[in-house]
C-alpha cells in the first residue's frame, strides 16, 4: 500500500536541500575570494574547495569545472555611465573611455571573456552581462527604439574585438596602441553605430 511521504522523509530532504544550498554557497564565497586573490589562471579547484572546507569532487559536481564555477562566482558592475548626460556627439568616444578604464582596473572582465570563448556557461555569464548592463545605455540615445539591441551588439563587437587583441591574445599591435590613438579610431565609430541614422 502507497501512502504519503512521512515527516521525516520530508525532514531529510529538508535538511539536505539545506545542506546543498549551504555547500553551494560556501564554494561560491571561496571562489570570489580566491579568484580576486589569485586571479583566474592561478586559482585552482582545489584551492577553493579547500578554502571552502569542501571536498573537490563537490566543487565538480555542482558546477562541472572552473570555468562554469567562475562564471557562477563572479557577479561584474560594468557601472556603465549615463550616455544621456554626455554631449550627443561624444557618446561614443565616452563609451570608449569608460570600457578602457573597466578593461585596464579590472581583471575579471578579461578572465569573462577569456572562459566565455570556449565555455558555455562563461558565454551565457557574457550575454547576461551584455543584455541587463550595455543594452540599456544604448536605449539612452539610440534614435530607433526598435534597433536597441541590434545597435548594442555592434559596439560590443567593437568593443570585445579591441579587448580580446589586446588583453587577452595580447596582439602587439593592439597592445601597443596609446589610449588616445584607440579613442580616436573606435570612438566615431560607436558613435555611429549609436547615433547615426539608419543604413
Amino acid at each position: 500500500m502507497t501512502g504519503t511521504p512521512s515527516r521525516s522523509t520530508d525532514s531529510a530532504n529538508g535538511s539536505a536541500a539545506r545542506r546543498s544550498d549551504a555547500s553551494r554557497s560556501a564554494i561560491l564565497a571561496a571562489a570570489r575570494e580566491r579568484f580576486a586573490t589569485d586571479g583566474y589562471e592561478r586559482a585552482t579547484i582545489r584551492a577553493i574547495a579547500k578554502d571552502a572546507h569542501i571536498d573537490p569532487s563537490m566543487v565538480m559536481r555542482y558546477f562541472g569545472n572552473k570555468d562554469g564555477l567562475f562564471a557562477a562566482a563572479v557577479a561584474l558592475d560594468l557601472r556603465m555611465p549615463d550616455l544621456s548626460r554626455s554631449p550627443r556627439t561624444e557618446v561614443g568616444r565616452a563609451l570608449v573611455a569608460h570600457f578602457l578604464n573597466i578593461w585596464e582596473e579590472n581583471e575579471e572582465l578579461t578572465a569573462v571573456l577569456r572562459v566565455a570563448v570556449t565555455n558555455k556557461a562563461g558565454a551565457e555569464r557574457l550575454q547576461g552581462i551584455f543584455r541587463e548592463q550595455v543594452v540599456p545605455v544604448a536605449q539612452q540615445v539610440c534614435p530607433d527604439p526598435e534597433q536597441v539591441p541590434a545597435r548594442a551588439a555592434l559596439c560590443a563587437s567593437q568593443l570585445m574585438g579591441l579587448a580580446l587583441t589586446r588583453y587577452v591574445l595580447r596582439l602587439p599591435p593592439a597592445a601597443e596602441l596609446a589610449r588616445e590613438e584607440i579613442l580616436a579610431w573606435l570612438g566615431p565609430t560607436l558613435q555611429r553605430y549609436l547615433t547615426a541614422p539608419s543604413p
